[in-house]
Parts: C-alpha cells; sequence; structure tokens
C-alpha cells in the first residue's frame, strides 16, 4: 500500500509476553496490576496517582475537556466507565479534524510533521486503552480515521516510495524520529481492524536501522546522527527527544508483537552513557547537563533511560543516573506525575555509589569533550565542545564551560524561541560562545543553515588524576580568519591553563571571550568570577596580564572590556562578558589564560588598593602561586600548590613556523621537542643534571632529557602523561597505533599504560621498553 519494503526483525527469546487483545502498547494488565500493587507500599507513587486521579475528577465536573492520558490510565486503574466516555469523545473530537497537520509554506506540501506525531500517539495509546468500551463500528471508524489522517500523510511523506518527500540527509534527526516512530504507534494500535499495519510497523522497525546507521553526508555537509561512541551532536535536549520517540515505538512493539534484539542495541546504551557523561550530579540542587546547542541547563536523558529499563537494556549505572535526574522537573521526562513515569517507574535497585566511567570522556565523531575532576556532587567539570555546526548545533567550535562548586560559573550562550530575530542574530553566532574571535569574527554566521564544511576536532584527551589534557583543532571552521587555531586544554591540581595558539592571514585584533553567571569582579591580575559560595579566578598570563592600575598607564598589558549579550532563553535581557585582548594587533599570539578554582582552603582577603585603583594580589588567600618566565623560544609557567611545583613549557618553535627542523628547545634542568610540556617535582627540591620528576607531560614531543638522562624517547610524537610512585610508573599514553617508548625514570617493578598493568621489559642498554 505504502510502497515500502519490510523485513522480519531478529526476535530474541521472550521475558515479556505479547499481548494478544487490547490494552497492548503501554497500559498493558501487567503493567496496570503492577502498578495496584505498588501503590500500598510505595507512598510516591500513591501520591501521585492519587493527583492524577483528583485531576480526572476535576475535569468531569466540566463539560468537555481533559488530558487523554490521564484519563485512559484511570480508567485501566479503576474500571469506571465515565473516565473512559470521556476520553472517547475527546478521541472522537480528535479524529474528526479535517487534517492533524500541514505545512503550506512548503513546496512540495508537507503533509505531516511533529503536530501529527503527537496526534498519533494521543490516539494510538488512548484508541488502545479504551478499546473494550467502543462499539465494532467505533472500533473499524476510529481506526480508519487514524489511519487517514495519522498513518497514511506520515508514511507517505517519510518513508514510502511513491510519495515520500522527504529523506534521511534533509530530516533524519528528531523530525523523522518523531514522524515515524510515532507512525508505527499508531500502525501497531490499529492491527486488528487493519492486518496489514502489523507489516507497517515491521517496515518501520526496519527502517530504524537505517536511521540510527545515519552516516551523514559529504555533500550536503551533514554529520552522522550519532557518534560511534553513542553521542548526538544536536544537543542533549534533541538526543532525550529523538531517541525517546523511537525507544516508544519499540516499547509498544515488544508489548504488542514480541521483544527483539536489534544490531544497534550496544551503541544505544553507549548513548545512555553519554547521557551521564554529559551530566552535571549537585548535592542540594537539580543534577544539570551540558547545555551545548539548543537545550537549557536542565534538559537530560531521563526518559529514554527510563525506558531502556523497560526493553531489558538497563545497566547499573542507569539508576545512579535516574537517582539525580529525579531532582529535575524537565517537560520531556518520564516523572511520576506522568501517566507512563507512574507505570514504567523503575523497580527499586542498589544505586551506585558512583557509575562505572571513567570521569573524563572525549566523543571524537562529534566533537565533544568532558574533563571531570570526579564523580562526587558539586565536582569540577570542564565541557568543550569543538565539532559540527548545523541546525541545533551552534557556531561554537573551541568553546568551554565550568561548573564547579555546584554552580555553572563560565556558560554557555544558550539560546531562545526559533521564530525570535535574536536566535539567529546572536544566539547561535560565536560572539555567544568562549571563543577567540579575529576583528570581531570566528566562524561564518552561515554555518549553522548551511552547515560546517570543516567542522572542529578534539583530540587526545588523558586524565592522569591530578593532571588532565585536551586538544581542540579550531582551524576548519574558522579557516575563514584563521590559518591555525588551537586550543589546549591543560588541567593541573587546581589550575586549568588554557592555551591558544593561534595564526591569522594577516595582523588584526584578537579577542578572547569570558561569558559567565552571576557576578565578575576585576581584582588585582584576576577576574574574580562567583555565584554564592562557588568560585573561580580568570587570570590571563601570556602576552601580558591585566594592568593592576589605570589601563591608561600600562598599554603594554592586556585590554579589557565588557560587552553585553543575551540572557538564555530571553529576547532582551542582556549580560554582560568580557572580551580580553592582547594590546597590539597581530597575525600570530599565545593566548595564554589560568582559571584557579578556588574551595574552602581560600579565604577572601582586604588588600591594600593604592590611589591609581592598583592591587598588586589576588584578594584570596592560600591559592597556588603563579609565576612566569620565558626566553626567546618558549612561554614557561611554574605552579606551586599542594607541596608540588609544575613547570609548564609552551614551545614557540613548536608552531608551525619550522620546517623540517625539530623544535627543541632547551628549558632550565629540560630539553625536550614537545608543543606543550610539563614536569612536577616536590617543592623545596632543586632538579639538576640527570633529576627525575615525580611526573612529567608532554604534548605531541618525542623525547625529554634530564641533562644526559633520557627520561623518554620515541621515534614518533605522543601525547603522555608518567608518573612515578612507590616503584610504579603510571602511563596515560596516546599516538599512533604502532609506538615504542624508552624510558630511563629509575628503579620501576611495574608498569600501568592506561590503566591495565604489565610487567616492566628492558633492553639492552636498560632502558624500560613500552610497546603499543
Amino acid at each position: 500500500m505504502f510502497g515500502f519494503l519490510f523485513y522480519l526483525v531478529l526476535l530474541q527469546p521472550a521475558d515479556v509476553t505479547a499481548q494478544s487483545s487490547h490494552p497492548y502498547l503501554f497500559y498493558t494488565p501487567e503493567r496496570v496490576n503492577q502498578l495496584k500493587k505498588r501503590i500500598v507500599t510505595d507512598t510516591v507513587l500513591a501520591n501521585s496517582l492519587q493527583q492524577i486521579k483528583d485531576n480526572c475528577d476535576g475535569w468531569l465536573k466540566n463539560s468537555n475537556g481533559g488530558d487523554m492520558e490521564q484519563l485512559a490510565l484511570v480508567y485501566r486503574l479503576t474500571g469506571e466507565r465515565r473516565f473512559a466516555d470521556r476520553v472517547k469523545s475527546l478521541l472522537i473530537q480528535l479524529t474528526g479534524k479535517i487534517q492533524w497537520d500541514g505545512m503550506d509554506d512548503r513546496s512540495p506540501r508537507w503533509n505531516s510533521g511533529l503536530g501529527t506525531a503527537h496526534s498519533n500517539w494521543l490516539a494510538a495509546i488512548t484508541y488502545d486503552a479504551i478499546y473494550d468500551c467502543l462499539t465494532v463500528t467505533e472500533r473499524k471508524e476510529i481506526a480508519g480515521k487514524i489511519l487517514e489522517l495519522g498513518i497514511k500523510p506520515s508514511v507517505g511523506d517519510w518513508i514510502s516510495k511513491d510519495k515520500r518527500i522527504h529523506s534521511l540527509n534533509s530530516m533524519g534527526h528528531n523530525w523523522w524520529s518523531s514522524v515515524v516512530f510515532q507512525a508505527g504507534i499508531a500502525s501497531l494500535a490499529i492491527m486488528k481492524e487493519v492486518p496489514e499495519a502489523r507489516d507497517w510497523a515491521r517496515g518501520i522497525m526496519d527502517d530504524s536501522k537505517e536511521w540510527i546507521g545515519f552516516s551523514g553526508s559529504i555533500l550536503e555537509n551533514k554529520p552522522s546522527t550519532f557518534d560511534p561512541d553513542g553521542g548526538c551532536y544536536e544537543s542533549v535536549s534533541y538526543a532525550n527527544f529523538g531517541v525517546s520517540e523511537y525507544l516508544l515505538f519499540r516499547l509498544a512493539y515488544t508489548n504488542a508483537i514480541g521483544p527483539l534484539k536489534m544490531p544497534y542495541d550496544p551503541l544505544l546504551q553507549k548513548t545512555m552513557d553519554w547521557f551521564i557523561r554529559t551530566s552535571y550530579p549537585r548535592a542540594r540542587e537539580a543534577s544539570m547537563s551540558l547545555n551545548f546547542g539548543d537545550s537549557n541547563d536542565f534538559a537530560n536523558g531521563d526518559k529514554p533511560v527510563r525506558l531502556m529499563i523497560a526493553l531489558g537494556l538497563g545497566r547499573p549505572d542507569y539508576y545512579w543516573y535516574l537517582n539525580n535526574t529525579s531532582k529535575v522537573r524537565f517537560r520531556e521526562d518520564l516523572n511520576v506525575q506522568t501517566p507512563m513515569g507512574l507505570l514504567y517507574q523503575p523497580e527499586k535497585n542498589v544505586v551506585p555509589t558512583t557509575p562505572s566511567l571513567s570521569p573524563s570522556a572525549v566523543y571524537p565523531g562529534m566533537g565533544w569533550g568532558m574533563l571531570r575532576s570526579s564523580w562526587d556532587p558539586d565536582a569540577t567539570m570542564l565541557g568543550v565542545k569543538c565539532g559540527f555546526t548545523w541546525n541545533h548545533a551552534h557556531a561554537d567550535a573551541g568553546s568551554f564551560v565550568l561548573y564547579h562548586k555546584g554552580k555553572n560559573l563560565l556558560i554557555d550562550g544558550g539560546d531562545t524561541g526559533y521564530g525570535n530575530p535574536e536566535y539567529s542574530s546572536y544566539f547561535v553566532t560565536s560572539r555567544a560562545h568562549n571563543v577567540v574571535m579575529f576583528n570581531g569574527e570566528a566562524q561564518d554566521p552561515q554555518d549553522q543553515y548551511h552547515a560546517v564544511k570543516q567542522p572542529g576536532h578534539l583530540y587526545d584527551m588523558l586524565d592522569a588524576g591530578n593532571l588532565k589534557y585536551l586538544l581542540a583543532d579550531v582551524t576548519g571552521p574558522t579557516s575563514r580568519n584563521f590559518l591555525r587555531n588551537y586550543r589546549n586544554f591543560l588541567w593541573v591540581g587546581n589550575v586549568i591553563l588554557i592555551v591558544d595558539d593561534v595564526k591569522t592571514y594577516e595582523a588584526g585584533k584578537i579577542d578572547f571571550l569570558l561569558h559567565y553567571a552571576d557576578t565578575a569582579i576585576k581584582r588585582g591580575p584576576d577576574i574574580e568570577i562567583t555565584q554564592g559560595s562557588s568560585g573561580i579566578l580568570f587570570r590571563p598570563l601570556y602576552p601580558e596580564t591585566l594592568p593592576l592600575g589605570y589601563p591608561h598607564d600600562f598599554p603594554e598589558k592586556m585590554k579589557y572590556d565588557i560587552q553585553y549579550g543575551l540572557k538564555d532563553h530571553s529576547r532582551n535581557v542582556q549580560i554582560p562578558y568580557y572580551v580580553i585582548s592582547p594590546p597590539e594587533k597581530t597575525d600570530r599570539a599565545k593566548l595564554v589564560n589560568a582559571i584557579i578554582l578556588l574551595d574552602e582552603r581560600n579565604k577572601p582577603l582586604k588588600t591594600f588598593i593604592g590611589s591609581s585603583g592598583a592591587n598588586g594580589s589576588s584578594a584570596w588567600s592560600n591559592l597556588p602561586v603563579i609565576e612566569r618566565f620565558e626566553s626567546k623560544d618558549y612561554l614557561g609557567i611554574r605552579i606551586h600548590q599542594n607541596g608540588q611545583v609544575t613547570e609548564v613549557y609552551i614551545n614557540l618553535l613548536a608552531d608551525g613556523r619550522l620546517m623540517h627542523r625539530n623544535s627543541i628547545i632547551n628549558a632550565g634542568n629540560w630539553e625536550t621537542d614537545a608543543y606543550l610540556s610539563a614536569v612536577t617535582y616536590p617543592e623545596g627540591s632543586k632538579p639538576g643534571d640527570g633529576s627525575i620528576p615525580s611526573s612529567f607531560f608532554v604534548a605531541n614531543g618525542s623525547y625529554l632529557k634530564s641533562g644526559h638522562r633520557v627520561l623518554f624517547s620515541s621515534l614518533s610524537k605522543v601525547f603522555m602523561n608518567a608518573e612515578k610512585k612507590d616503584g610504579i610508573l603510571k602511563l596515560s599514553l596516546k599516538g599512533q597505533p604502532v609506538v615504542n617508548i624508552s624510558f630511563d625514570m629509575g628503579n620501576i617493578q611495574h608498569v600501568s599504560v592506561d590503566g591495565k598493568i604489565q610487567p616492566p621489559k628492558f633492553d639492552k642498554e636498560q632502558y624500560l621498553l613500552i610497546e603499543k
């Protein structure tokens, strides 16, 4: 009828018996009886159900109206016909419309969209729930109207051979998922009256493989829908919606026809992991999530995670996640105030103290990265985005956000209603994000509509506990202005260094944008950013520091200005942000900025302020001490904290200025060709010729020497952190697929490479060998 092929889906042995009679979609007898038993002992469920029943009693006091899903649930629980009668009247109104959707401003005309999907859902779930209260004639008539108003327009526009006007390339994101899978649910609802509808549902289930497997389009600049590791570039909010629409169909299919196993199930589980990784748990307030793109601070994956558990695809980590999202009221979740949330509330289970996932992660296929101090509530999380720009993904390559002590201190620009001109003129542009600009530009504003041809990328994430690193290549999406645009995040203890390495086609003004929440005040060398008891200091280090007194008296120092953007989800509420710039126009720069994380050890100080307004030191106690030192070949930063000294070297010869010559620098007691290096040793010790540091880090380096001692050597350059403690050498390593590394780190009994313990292996010269 609709001209699409269908295939039988591989079934697995059933844990759940498919229903032979209505209701078999969601409000099944098993689920309803289970809920009846649970409300006897679960007061939360009982109170929520009572509220829904009170709502329904209130609607019945009026001549019409009411929430169809709530009324249908109360009918299934109580058996009282009066609730079913109201549902039937509303269902007849819904199916009595001339059409459910349509967009006359499109050519060819769209006959179905999200309105059709929503109506398919309402009609299907309530038709199924009150089926026993409908006459044979009513069943056939309503089923016929669901077919004509909902299923035919959806299948015709989106998946049929002869009428289709969409492809996965044009609309294969959340709209496709919603319209097609809700048509699948509607098909399941009417398959007793329209037997061929079972085959339509099977065909849609088979089409899901192509939807989930969509790999993008070169000619149309479209990304794949899912990262190979499960992430979804469209944002947390839209990933929730698109994936949930599929999982609702999968659940209805499982209940009505039988359980099944699909080849992409492992990917779906990875997507749930991605929701967990994007979350920021808080001790006293609702959990937050990364707000990149068209999303919001409290969007989450609550709904898909609950549906995965209902499908038997749950994991222990999911219960940890739901324990955190339960504090959030997000309109697209499955909380117990909703019928589906009540029926499919997971059984109580052991909640892990922390997830089994590593605290930090990178999704290179979509360009999202998360560096996290721990999974503890109110910990610190740095989120970085450097990937695609299109549709719901903004022109924000290289942008970052920071959560610390329960607050989102450095923020994403957010969004506003799509019908508002400010959405296009501000929110989706680079100016609304924490990026580097050249003469007021970064990405082309057209990228968000036409899609960026050369997306940004994230590389070489390392999490070695006290040291973390992530590299963002922003050059592609900003190549109209930048020949070179790299952003390095090096996190050591309570200091996060952001090293921007930029080269432009001509000299011009380079700006570092800093969007923040709540309060920011310039104090001495820092911009102090606080919200409640949470705070950070933002300290420019290179090419210069901020002026301590009147800026006019110090033209060689960094310039700073306050400009105004718009508050998230508003049109006319202005909020300030900082613009920090080198003193001179240039075509090459190393912008080095430090974020100092404040904690309970830091106390505000009253400091002397001179007549010029100058204050020579930060207004906080017990801060890490940060020193600048430099030569013609490198920029140096020395950080004193927690009884350790970390020397960071930024190799100026390693930024592409040399051809066919290695970027070797002699930096104090160390010699290396690394692009970026950091050496840590105990406070009070004096490293000299042959010293073995407590730990060292190299980014894109092939060797590090201490005098005549070769601490490590590799033919190809690697990204690596090496830490020696109690005779154990712990390595975090990123490099080419085949790499052989030699070490001279003294006496080593055991080696750990990326968490895997292995016995040490030595060559004839007694160098420790690591082969990968």
